[in-house]
């Protein structure tokens, strides 16, 4: 291996675990007025969004990642029309959902517009037009805050941000008084869809305690993971509906419904894979059933990044 530290990025996965990635070159560096951002080129993976130090999305593999956090919720549901997404500056999570023609309004809210500009410059192949489709509605504000003024119902509510970091732009959306908001702007069959951090075997207390909080605010909650390479290991998602079961579809129905919504071309997703991503290995399942920890605003949860 090379020396040269300048040709190696650090991706610290958590305080005992740095995953090291070649830099063939730096597109961007700088900060936006809410976090350090970078688009790296890497050897393995290719271009990538890096805020604060973590690799956020890669164009190898992010693919894996915005198919298992929106397509699971939108096909799960009988016909998504009204679609909120929080954070998902790349534009890639909008692509998902934008997918589905049923879709005929979806509001996206990022806070940050600086992450948005870079993606649009460095990353268009992320987003492939969806920010300039008729149907999106992209505001830089806070997301909870508009979800609080503005007394709006979705079907399909998606939360793809960062992993909550102290003094970071996400960690009060990942409490319990957040769900509840969220609850209550849920259609009667809606449902949220969290992009819940890692699902390694040492790094499973964001995992567990997200969906101990959703337990508390939701009747039904389905945890599930997929492996992502440039994350450095598997990581989870949880999806939480007032009457929807996710993990009750049998794959033969979820392709039925992928066929009915033409949506033929997935790269990652169908029914095998969605069986798969909700059939959690034991030790998980351990851990989330031990889970006690509630994230709330007084006590919020901040994984360790730096």
């Amino acid at each position: 291996m090379d020396a040269d530290p300048d040709k190696w990025f650090f991706d610290r996965v958590n305080r005992n675990l740095i995953q090291l990635h070649s830099i063939e070159e730096v597109l961007y560096t700088g900060r936006t007025n809410f976090q350090s951002l970078e688009i790296i080129r890497t050897g393995a993976f290719g271009q990538c969004l890096v805020l604060d130090g973590k690799i956020q999305s890669s164009e190898v593999d992010e693919f894996i990642y915005h198919e298992a956090l929106v397509q699971p919720a939108m096909i799960a549901h009988p016909h998504p029309e009204s679609v909120f997404i929080a954070g998902g500056g790349e534009g890639a999570t909008l692509r998902e959902v934008l997918s589905h023609k049923t879709v005929k309004r979806a509001v996206m809210i990022d806070i940050d517009e600086g992450v948005i500009a870079a993606c649009k410059r460095f990353l268009p192949n992320h987003s492939r037009g969806a920010f300039d489709d008729e149907r999106t509605e992209l505001h830089h504000v806070d997301a909870r805050d508009y979800l609080a003024r503005s007394g709006e119902a979705f079907d399909i509510i998606i939360i793809d941000l960062p992993d909550p970091i102290e003094e970071g732009p996400a960690y009060l959306l990942f409490t319990q008084e957040f769900y509840r908001l969220v609850r209550d702007r849920l259609t009667a069959s809606g449902i949220i869809s969290v992009q819940a951090g890692s699902a390694s075997l040492t790094e499973l207390l964001n995992l567990s305690a997200v969906y101990n909080t959703l337990r508390s605010v939701f009747p039904v909650v389905r945890p599930y993971q997929i492996d992502m390479p440039a994350f450095g290991g598997p990581w989870g998602f949880c999806l939480a509906s007032l009457n929807l079961d996710p993990a009750q579809l049998s794959p033969e129905e979820v392709d039925s419904r992928l066929a009915v919504r033409a949506l033929g071309n997935l790269r990652f997703y169908d029914g095998v894979s969605h069986r798969g991503m909700f059939s959690l290995p034991r030790y998980i399942r351990t851990a989330l059933a031990a889970q006690t920890r509630l994230i709330t605003d007084k006590e919020p949860l901040y994984i360790y990044h730096v």
